[in-house]
């Protein structure tokens, strides 16, 4: 059986409100050469977030996608269902800086954005720079955030 390489594999999902950034970032995601799962909605239908954020969640904790993409209105309501799932470090961005220090500190595995709060052109820089920043953890002089994201680990599990 083959491994299969989800380096290029991103997930996302939104509710109506997150419906049209979504679609902007699917091009902009299909255009970098990255396969998308598209996990709805699939219009701009009144609809509820936890739908989208739960399978999200899980194509990132299966390893089905590298990261994942969640929009709301606001980004919080997916923000708060995405870190309901142990494994799961679901960041909230509205800026470029935030974006790098999720991924450079805290290894944030899922990406949440407010569709009512930021344009396109924003969300798009925000989610380049979340693509393209590695996490520091494992550079020499850098453990410390590894030791953090091994406590909440713990603590994940201990609330199991």
């Amino acid at each position: 059986m083959q491994h299969r390489d989800v380096s290029k594999i991103i997930t996302l999902g939104s509710d109506h409100a997150g419906f049209h950034l979504k679609r902007q970032i699917i091009k902009y995601l299909e255009n970098q050469g990255y396969e998308v799962i598209d996990r709805g909605t699939l219009s701009d239908e009144p609809c509820d977030y936890p739908d989208f954020a739960e399978p999200v969640a899980r194509d990132v904790i299966s390893g089905n996608a590298r990261f994942g993409i969640l929009i709301c209105g606001t980004g919080i309501g997916m923000s708060i269902v995405a870190n309901k799932f142990p494994g799961i470090r679901a960041a909230l961005c509205s800026n470029e800086f935030s974006a790098r220090y999720a991924r450079q500190h805290n290894d944030a595995n899922v990406l949440t954005l407010g569709g009512r709060v930021i344009g396109t052109d924003l969300a798009l820089s925000i989610l380049h720079v979340f693509l393209n920043t590695d996490f520091a953890g494992v550079k020499p002089g850098e453990e410390r955030h590894v030791r953090r994201i091994e406590k909440i680990s713990k603590i994940e599990s201990a609330l199991k």
